[in-house]
């Protein structure tokens, strides 16, 4: 293991703060664990373990998976959700993986902390982040990063649609101010280590915008963990972490301590448009196509098909289809004694087959035993 050297001065890496404030957050046990593990439908690793047990705060996260919710795909140490990577092989390296949903979710990450860094890369989607007494709103190509035993929680109290990676390093902290000691398969030179090292630690705002180069090694190593028993995998990801630390590195110098990241007005014009089919029904009744959206946000189809999947993490229509489900199930809800086919209709399905089958792939239930069920 490498020890650390201190004395060069850190960056900042700013991004959007709500303003609002975290809770005071109690102190964690951390349970023993053993998990068992399987090939889910989608290819990706997936995971069962014994009811019984619990992981680190990831219980929901596990639980959204094995529902179908997200696809999860993970390596780790047995503390965490995935495959168990084995001894010997990247040492401090206790969990890396990602996980993929689209539509609305109903779990969170809760508050935890850990011994190590955890880095978080929002490449779809977006999620609340907060951290010590702060929350961020993580929209796509956003970065977090947190220090050890630094207290941070996802979702407020859900996580959005999207996709999101993450990875966890233990650096041997046995304090929040306890001295770091990199893995030796971390090649980066002393003096960049050093450097490195010290910005990290001393950073205060712990969320960024990634650059494309570390969005492009988000993706080779989740290509890697999803091929993890392929030839040569090992000596893969070493290299892919490699080049993310070395790129942390660039991003945190680059990068003022005072620069806020502002979103382009296309992705905020885009982003208040779909908000409205979130909260208005008739806005959705409305739609009748892929390209009015466009028209009404004003730009071209491809742009705005590109920047509703940053947002949403699905594209235009499918998204529109789930802003009319949640919209009917409301009306469901609220409305005892609806007819289900008037629902159907005055929502913008134009078959009440079809209707029932995409209410039941999002709801888990048919629209009838959703109405028996809130009776």
């Amino acid at each position: 293991m490498k020890a650390e050297n201190s004395g060069i001065e850190a960056g900042g890496c700013p991004l959007r703060n709500t303003g609002r404030r975290l809770r005071r957050i109690g102190d964690a046990r951390l349970p023993e664990y053993s998990p068992l593990l399987l090939e889910n439908r989608t290819g990706l690793a997936g995971l069962a373990c014994v009811p019984a047990l619990e992981f680190e705060g990831c219980e929901a996260q596990v639980s959204a998976a094995r529902l179908g919710k997200i696809q999860l795909a993970a390596l780790s140490r047995g503390q965490y959700p995935g495959p168990i990577i084995s001894n010997g092989v990247l040492p401090g390296l206790s969990s890396i993986g990602f996980w993929d949903g689209a539509g609305p979710q109903d779990w969170g990450i809760d508050a935890r902390r850990h011994a190590g860094i955890e880095i978080r890369f929002v490449e779809t989607g977006n999620v609340s982040f907060l951290v010590d007494e702060n929350e961020f709103d993580l929209s796509a190509g956003d970065l977090a990063i947190t220090r050890p035993w630094q207290w941070h929680q996802l979702g407020n109290p859900h996580v959005g649609p999207g996709r999101v990676h993450w990875l966890v390093l233990d650096v041997g902290a046995k304090n929040p101010n306890g001295q770091w000691r990199w893995p030796d398969w971390v090649t980066l030179t002393p003096a960049d280590l050093a450097e490195l090292t010290q910005k990290l630690r001393r950073n205060k705002t712990p969320a960024c915008k990634a650059t494309p180069e570390i969005a492009r090694i988000f993706q080779q190593i989740a290509t890697g963990i999803v091929q993890w028993d392929n030839p040569h995998s090992v000596s893969r990801l070493t290299a892919y972490l490699n080049q993310l630390f070395v790129s942390l590195l660039d991003i945190s110098t680059a990068q003022k301590r005072d620069e806020k990241p502002i979103r382009s007005p296309n992705q905020q014009t885009v982003e208040r448009f779909l908000k409205g089919l979130q909260n208005n029904p008739s806005s959705c009744e409305e739609i009748i196509s892929l390209k009015q959206m466009a028209e009404q946000c004003g730009m071209g189809i491809t742009a705005f098909a590109k920047h509703t999947r940053e947002f949403a993490n699905v594209g235009p229509m499918e998204f529109l289809k789930q802003c009319r489900l949640n919209h009917a199930a409301k009306q469901l809800r609220e409305r005892p004694g609806v007819s289900i086919t008037d629902v159907c209709f005055s929502n913008g399905f134009n078959s009440s087959q079809y209707f029932a089958t995409c209410f039941r792939k999002q709801f888990k239930m048919s629209p009838s035993e959703f109405v028996a069920r809130m009776g």
